[in-house]
């Protein structure tokens, strides 16, 4: 089963899910699938949480940001 069907597979059970119960307890479900699919990748060592904190906190190790700006130069410092 390629990548496709089991998107697809995936989407025609989350409609079954919408259907038979409501949107509601189908959304939940659909959370509760993305909570196991987090957790397995955790325990496969696939999800590194430090590291999700770091892109979440926008903190990279310690290092700047590649977006953020450069510091402005420091009052009297000359430009050679």
């Amino acid at each position: 089963m390629n990548q496709k069907q089991f998107l697809a597979l995936l989407g025609f059970a989350f409609v079954i899910a919408w259907l038979s119960f409501n949107f509601g307890y189908a959304l939940l479900c659909l959370l509760g699938a993305g909570l196991f699919y987090g957790a397995g990748a955790f325990l496969q060592g696939e999800l590194d949480l430090g590291e999700v904190q770091d892109r979440l906190r926008g903190s990279g190790s310690g290092s700047p940001s590649p977006y953020a700006p450069p510091p402005p130069p420091r009052a009297g410092a000359r430009v050679r």
